[in-house]
């Protein structure tokens, strides 16, 4: 009788073990997913903070804002 409580403890307690894993096992793929979408869009914002900054560097500079108009003064 002792040994079929053990038995039976033991099957509980690997069923929910396999549970509980099974559900540890969704988080992580879900929190993967985020990962990889966040990965993604940081991306994105690194090709437009490099392509924001070329243009700024292609600008021309030191020139006069348009509404600058020195003949006024």
């Amino acid at each position: 009788m002792d040994l079929e409580k053990t038995a039976a403890r033991l099957e509980e307690q690997a069923y929910f073990q396999e549970r509980l894993l099974s559900q540890l096992n969704d988080a992580l793929t879900g929190q993967q997913k985020q990962l990889d979408l966040l990965e993604k869009r940081v991306e994105q914002m690194e090709n437009s903070l490099h392509a924001a900054l070329e243009a700024l560097r292609d600008a021309p500079q030191n020139t006069l804002p348009p509404h600058y108009m020195p003949e006024r003064y």
